[in-house]
């Protein structure tokens, strides 16, 4: 990692940056604010000292707001700890410190600031994902909880969107996945557990699934139909027939899939092109399904 260090005591950075150097980290050292911000390279990690014989540390903190910005202090105060914290900074170290403690410091934000980023990716790539997916206006259920649904991806966003509303952890274990009872025998009871695929399941393990979620916080969801007791079940029906990879659709069905999902990503003209019809048949089909364009 490219590690800047802001520190007037000379001598204390060069050591820190010399051992630092030894775990393999690149760093530039910098006594004073405006030289700091006169760089333009990009730095992992910022070890911004707080005691800076007068200077105005804030612009550093404020430059590199989205880095990981540790701060030296040499005693814990509100001017050197609670203020700057509150202007970004990550968290703190208290001088004289063991390099161990910083490296692990290091580690743990840059791991944490890691699984941040991966968080938002996956959370965009989801609400993509399900854009196209109505939910019920009210998200509410007793678990555990059976969904019936013609469309997979209305089960998984409500899972998802029940989950985020109960400011809960879930996991995820499908039940297509052979071990799925070993994997759910070894999650504790803290999490939301996500277990889709129940049509899968034969008519033995229907029963021994029905068995192992007894009393526990699990949401499962099937595209067939379920009349087994025990379990609170509710219907998520899409208005459109949806693709499957256990049936063909016909003709009507698969035209209608097309014109609802696309009509928003293509003009008539073309779209009318890709079906291989005219634009009034098109204009037709959308009144016999029902299907109105957005404007």
């Amino acid at each position: 990692m490219r590690i800047l260090i802001v520190e007037d005591e000379i001598y204390l950075a060069q050591s820190i940056a010399g051992k630092l150097l030894d775990y393999g980290h690149e760093c530039d050292i910098f006594a004073t604010v405006n030289d700091a911000l006169s760089q333009k390279g990009c730095y992992d990690v910022i070890l911004l000292s707080t005691n800076l014989s007068g200077q105005d540390f804030y612009p550093v903190i404020k430059r590199f707001k989205d880095e990981i910005i540790l701060l030296m202090v040499s005693y814990i105060s509100n001017d050197t700890v609670t203020d700057p914290l509150k202007s970004g900074a990550q968290d703190y170290i208290q001088k004289p410190f063991m390099i161990e403690e910083l490296i692990r410091k290091i580690n743990h934000y840059h791991e944490y600031k890691r699984l941040k980023e991966e968080r938002n990716l996956y959370e965009e790539y989801m609400a993509h994902q399900m854009k196209n997916v109505r939910l019920p206006e009210e998200i509410k259920c007793k678990l555990p909880l059976m969904i019936k649904t013609n469309y997979q991806k209305q089960a998984d966003a409500f899972a998802f969107a029940y989950a985020k509303k109960m400011k809960r952890a879930m996991k995820y274990i499908p039940l297509s996945d052979s071990s799925w009872l070993t994997k759910l025998e070894e999650t504790d009871r803290n999490p939301i557990i996500y277990m889709p695929e129940f049509q899968t399941l034969k008519k033995s393990e229907r029963k021994q699934f029905l068995s192992a979620v007894e009393g526990r916080e699990i949401i499962s969801s099937t595209t067939e139909s379920f009349e087994e007791e025990g379990l609170e079940t509710i219907e998520l029906m899409s208005e459109h027939k949806i693709f499957d990879r256990t049936e063909i659709l016909t003709i009507d069905d698969y035209v209608k899939f097309i014109i609802h999902i696309y009509q928003s990503k293509f003009p008539d003209t073309e779209l009318s092109k890709k079906l291989g019809i005219s634009r009034k048949s098109l204009w037709e089909k959308r009144k016999k399904y029902g299907i109105f364009k957005n404007r």
